[in-house]
């Protein structure tokens, strides 16, 4: 598949959808999910263009990966998160629940999440 530059996610990269931003480096943008799931539900996007990790880890920069899971981190700590413990998640394609074409993590928290597969 090629990568659609007109998703949300490259609309917030570009400024012209708003976000309610947590961090941004030059590597990754952080910012709240619109419709959270849980009390903390923030998003990590890398700033390239890409759809899956598959497409991340075959095209990105080492700079890039490291770079987005270090913003991962950061996000983390920002938040609060590590005594009380959280989930980090990517959803890649149709069957694993992606609605946005673009490589993001979810970062959830804030209270007991429990199993993730019933």
């Amino acid at each position: 598949m090629t990568y659609d530059p007109q998703n949300i996610f490259a609309k917030i990269l570009r400024g012209e959808i708003p976000c309610n931003k947590i961090y941004e480096d030059e590597y990754a943008l952080s910012f709240h999910d619109i419709n959270p799931q849980a009390p903390i539900h923030a998003l990590v996007i890398p700033k390239g263009p890409y759809q899956s990790m598959t497409d991340f880890t075959a095209k990105a920069s080492s700079e890039e990966i490291s770079g987005t899971l270090r913003a991962i981190g950061k996000v983390v700590d920002i938040l609060n998160l590590p005594e009380d413990g959280y989930r980090v998640l990517s959803n890649t394609g149709t069957n694993g629940g992606q609605e946005v074409p673009h490589l993001h993590f979810h970062i959830f928290g804030g209270k007991r999440l429990g199993r993730m597969l019933v």
